[in-house]
């Protein structure tokens, strides 16, 4: 199997301090603003990037949640296996409040358009704001844009950007038919 690194242990905890700076930038009062992660691969980035964002907000983090997408995605009822939904847990109001929604690889944008159907399910936020670990280049089918970008990689349609967290964070590429 061929895996390459492209994002170290060290690299990574240098991106989620400077995602936190670039969010603690635009954002006055963090705690006005609510952090969902889309599951499942957001949900690691989103407790890791919330454990570094802690050090700099002390007593004033956002309200964290977290957000399953299996039925809001456009290819839900062409999968041929069966479907096991992941948990969602949002325990506060989404209604005319700023949110940040997080995932760990932006591609072809699906994945957070799905996440923008299912948060309109408990409500309608004030603003939605996008942030990514890796964002991969030249590969967008619908017109979604980051606000916060860790890292863009640039990757064949061939192959896969994969963010692993145990036994330490890193980021790998390698080809689609290898697993």
């Amino acid at each position: 199997m061929n895996k390459k690194i492209i994002i170290s242990e060290e690299r990574m905890k240098i991106l989620l301090e400077r995602l936190c700076l670039l969010f603690m930038e635009r954002h006055e009062r963090p705690e006005e603003v609510a952090v969902i992660a889309l599951q499942p691969r957001g949900l690691p980035f989103g407790k890791a990037w919330i454990h570094v964002l802690s050090k700099f907000c002390h007593n004033l983090l956002p309200d964290f949640g977290y957000l399953d997408i299996t039925f809001h995605r456009d290819d839900y009822r062409k999968r041929e296996e069966l479907t096991t939904p992941s948990d969602t847990h949002i325990p506060f109001l989404v209604e005319n409040r700023p949110i940040l929604l997080l995932d760990d690889v932006l591609y072809t944008g699906r994945t957070v358009r799905a996440g923008l159907d299912a948060i309109l399910s408990y409500g309608r936020p004030a603003s939605v704001e996008l942030m990514v670990l890796v964002e991969r280049r030249f590969s967008r089918e619908l017109p979604i844009e980051a606000n916060y970008v860790g890292e863009r990689v640039d990757a064949l349609s061939s192959q896969k950007v994969r963010v692993l967290w145990e036994p330490h964070p890193r980021v790998i590429l390698f080809n689609q038919n290898e697993t």
